[in-house]
């Protein structure tokens, strides 16, 4: 088991806590960097797709995970930054000022959506961001002059001046470079007054406005990060299928995302890799156990959605940490082994003295 032994407070706020992490993740960056020659093609859009979904997720996290306000209409914001993107770049907007642009709309958007979360949770913000979720939908598909409407909308491939990301390897490492800042940048909020802020309206509004934390101004500024992410995402997505259309942001993405956080783990940055990891493999794993499993099952349209519901329900039963939870089981069952206890992450009930009267 490591010991850390704190002397000064640079050492307390550092990212990496100790050599060990900045060995592992250092390792886990030069893999990343050398995966377009270990990879095949295939494999290597697999990948891009990963670190794409991973920037959503990592908005997605920080508004579910670290701010306690869950979206169920979070393919919208995917969707603008898209549509904003393609029709930008389309326009001949060089493409870095077109993310920006993407980023922003997004961003706008969010503002406008976390006004009701000024006044609703739980089950009715869900609701109100679902209904947001068809209403954008249904303009990406009214709306011919700018999206192509149902008939859908090409997407021309990014640019950075005079050099042309039209390679697979090219546009991996825009999406690397990306979701590594984008990681740095979220790991660095929340060390903030701003994240340590989400996560006190997470745990307690009511503790949380007593300590002089403005709830309007903090649930708008986190719909307005996540929202901002999801639009940065959106932008790699429409790059990376370079083909638009309204069905590709409709409620199953959306349900698609958050199951990728609540899989992944919720509040843990490395729960929305995780997610991702699963959303872009499990599909691939459904499709080849389809040949081992009677037509009757195999076959079956809703094989797929059947299947994310039982993995869903298991989850939040056995394993409500998500894979980043079992993560850290296994590793402090091997890191105090033999003296780890089956109880030891069992999650202990705790009452204050106004729930114990209900």
């Amino acid at each position: 088991m490591r010991f850390l032994f704190k002397t000064s407070y640079e050492q307390d706020i550092n990212l990496a806590r100790h050599g060990g992490h900045r060995f592992w993740y250092g390792a886990l960056l030069a893999l990343l960097v050398a995966s377009p020659w270990l990879l095949s093609e295939y494999g290597l859009a697999q990948l891009t797709f990963v670190l794409i979904y991973g920037i959503v997720g990592l908005g997605l996290m920080l508004l579910a995970g670290f701010t306690g306000l869950f979206s169920i209409g979070h393919a919208a914001f995917l969707g603008v930054g898209a549509y904003t993107e393609a029709a930008l770049v389309g326009l001949g907007v060089p493409f870095p000022i077109a993310l920006a642009c993407a980023m922003g709309m997004s961003a706008a958007v969010g503002v406008l959506v976390g006004l009701p979360a000024l006044r609703v949770k739980g089950l009715y913000l869900g609701i109100s961001t679902m209904a947001f979720g068809f209403i954008v939908a249904e303009v990406f598909a009214r709306w011919e002059s700018v999206t192509g409407g149902n008939s859908g909308m090409h997407v021309k491939a990014p640019a950075i001046g005079g050099w042309a990301l039209d390679s697979g390897v090219e546009f991996y490492f825009l999406c690397l470079v990306l979701a590594v800042g984008s990681t740095l940048a979220i790991l660095n909020l929340l060390r903030s007054p701003t994240g340590r802020a989400f996560v006190a309206i997470r745990d307690s509004e009511i503790s949380a406005q007593s300590m002089g934390i403005h709830l309007a101004r903090y649930k708008t500024m986190s719909f307005a990060i996540s929202a901002a992410l999801a639009g940065l995402g959106g932008a790699l997505y429409a790059h990376m299928i370079k083909f638009l259309s309204p069905d590709q942001f409709d409620i199953i993405q959306s349900i698609d995302l958050l199951l990728m956080v609540v899989i992944g783990g919720l509040g843990s940055v490395h729960g929305a890799f995780l997610g991702a990891i699963f959303i872009i493999v499990m599909p691939q794993a459904i499709n080849a156990s389809k040949d081992f499993l009677p037509d009757v099952i195999g076959q079956a349209p809703g094989l797929k959605a059947a299947v994310y519901g039982l993995v869903l329900i298991a989850f939040v039963l056995f394993e409500p940490l998500g894979l980043y939870g079992r993560w850290l089981k296994v590793r402090t069952f091997f890191t105090i082994f033999p003296f780890y206890r089956k109880g030891m992450f069992k999650r202990q009930k705790s009452f204050q003295k106004s729930d114990r009267l209900r």
